[in-house]
């Protein structure tokens, strides 16, 4: 491959965001980051992404992954504020990123990673956008992309499609009838999406919090938000009546392990606040010190206002906050320069700005208790439990039936078992384990399915025991004890390599960012 696919889902995701009125280098490069979070797997992904990036160096590919990988699992920057701005071009930004998940597959040599990555990060997107979910199998006139025609290792294709030469079909797969681009639709049928859109009522305080209550678990998350809404609600209303009031900070302490629903509790409490009009536009900026701290004393402070300037009217929710003053001496000078500027800002935004940071319980403590200014800002810390065992099946099935694929109940013991003996620490992932689980099956799941000519929906859907293991099938256990005493016979799996294996659990290692909560009405 030589990164072509990737190029044309880039012109495509441009072009949307043209229409929408985004800047296309914060498109171009939200997209780049997403790309090399799904394919940073694969051998020779750096060098198919490179050849669309001019100038780019292997570094870079890795430092775009590591911006992108909290997008595997939620919705991108941009599409979030789409969203909360009632764009008409938010399910077509959406579809647009599908497409380039899919073109993410076609980097380097594919892996079952990459394919599961693709597809939950998909469903993502056009989850948060209100489109349908993923539909594996079906085309996307019919409704929603799949990763069918996606090439494996070994040369051999999921289900239908493309071979390892003919790229991948991909999640948003071909044109469409008449030779069209997928996702571009007729002028009318736009017009119609646009009314559409346009008339889209927002969301009110009621509906907002009710999508919150039905969040698996968090019952102490959510007890805290329903306070802090009532007491933010009667202080608006003592303003406008004329009475005194209080100064009541809206900032947020959020703690707790990665994969606890952080993320997806700020999303949501940015909705809350600009229904409640503390907010003019409610889009959530997510960032962490890599984003805040520049490479120079001096452009710090720039960095750090331009991404405060971007959530304004908004959320900016400081991941690892604690970073930009940790250290056996206190804050490094970069990172004091940003903490300063930062509260500097809130200061000047103080009536459209809202941050949330998030992180470890105590060095959490330590970062609020490093600066005055934090210390009177914040005020108002939330903890963030991990999740139970029943919580973590639920959030397993809800991710699995979001992306339109259904865990068999001998799957699910399975994954009983595997949490059963999973160590549990500082470092569990809790809903992001699970949503590794989930990219994992999938990428095996379509590797079951590799020489199944004509698999039936049912095949595509189902998500066997088997999957959510790499121990092989006892077919498989016999093919492969007859083909190690043959000459030359390699322990691996084709396409698959030792350093491919050391990234894996290297990334999962490195990786916090915060999985999608299902809803409790979506799990079984």
């Amino acid at each position: 491959m030589t990164g072509t696919e990737l190029k044309d889902a880039l012109d495509a995701l441009l072009a949307v965001a043209t229409r929408a009125g985004v800047p296309a280098e914060n498109a171009r490069a939200e997209g780049l980051s997403l790309a090399a979070a799904l394919a940073e797997s694969a051998p020779r992904a750096s060098a198919d992404w490179m050849a669309v990036t001019p100038g780019a160096t292997v570094q870079d590919f890795f430092d775009a992954a590591v911006r992108g990988r909290r997008w595997r699992g939620s919705p991108t920057a941009v599409l979030t504020e789409l969203v909360a701005q009632g764009s008409s071009e938010k399910v077509a930004y959406a579809e647009a990123l599908a497409e380039l998940a899919s073109a993410a597959c076609t980097l380097g040599e594919p892996t079952m990673r990459v394919v599961g990555n693709a597809s939950v990060a998909a469903a993502a997107q056009l989850q948060a956008a209100g489109a349908r979910p993923l539909l594996p199998g079906t085309s996307p006139q019919a409704g929603t992309p799949s990763l069918s025609g996606t090439a494996l290792p070994g040369g051999t294709t999921t289900s239908s499609g493309t071979t390892a030469s003919g790229g991948s079909a991909g999640l948003g797969g071909s044109a469409g009838p008449g030779g069209s681009a997928v996702g571009v639709q007729p002028e009318a049928e736009q017009a119609v999406v646009a009314a559409e859109a346009e008339a889209e009522p927002q969301r009110t305080v009621e509906e907002l919090l009710a999508e919150l209550d039905a969040l698996t678990g968090l019952e102490r998350v959510k007890r805290e938000v329903h306070r802090q809404v009532a007491v933010l609600r009667v202080e608006k209303l003592r303003t406008e009546a004329g009475l005194k009031s209080p100064t009541i900070t809206r900032h947020l302490v959020f703690v707790g392990n990665p994969g606890t629903g952080k993320t997806t509790v700020a999303r949501l409490v940015s909705g809350i606040y600009k229904a409640l009009g503390l907010l003019s536009k409610g889009q959530l900026i997510e960032v962490d010190r890599s984003e805040l701290v520049a490479g120079y004393l001096g452009q710090t402070a720039v960095k750090t206002a331009e991404v405060v300037a971007s959530a304004a009217g908004g959320v900016l929710f400081i991941d690892e906050a604690y970073s930009l003053t940790a250290g056996a001496g206190g804050a490094d000078q970069y990172g004091r320069e940003a903490v300063d500027t930062l509260v500097k800002e809130m200061e000047d935004r103080r009536d459209d700005l809202v941050v949330i940071v998030a992180g470890y319980p105590e060095p959490m403590a330590d970062f609020i208790a490093a600066n005055p200014g934090l210390a009177s800002r914040f005020r108002t810390t939330i903890e963030f439990d991990d999740y139970t065992d029943g919580e973590l099946i639920d959030i397993l099935v809800g991710l699995a039936r979001n992306a339109d694929y259904e865990l068999v109940p001998d799957a699910v013991d399975a994954f009983v078992t595997i949490l059963q003996h999973t160590p549990r620490g500082p470092s569990f992932g809790n809903g992001r384990f699970a949503r590794n689980m989930l990219e994992a099956a999938i990428g095996r799941h379509a590797w079951r399915l590799r020489d199944v000519t004509e698999p039936t929906t049912e095949q595509l859907r189902q998500i066997l025991a088997a999957d959510l293991t790499d121990e092989p099938e006892a077919s498989e256990t016999s093919e492969a004890s007859e083909a190690s005493e043959a000459p030359g016979a390699s322990e691996d799996q084709p396409g698959t390599t030792v350093a491919g294996k050391d990234k894996d659990a290297a990334e999962d290692k490195d990786v916090a960012d915060e999985a999608e909560t299902p809803d409790k009405g979506e799990t079984a």
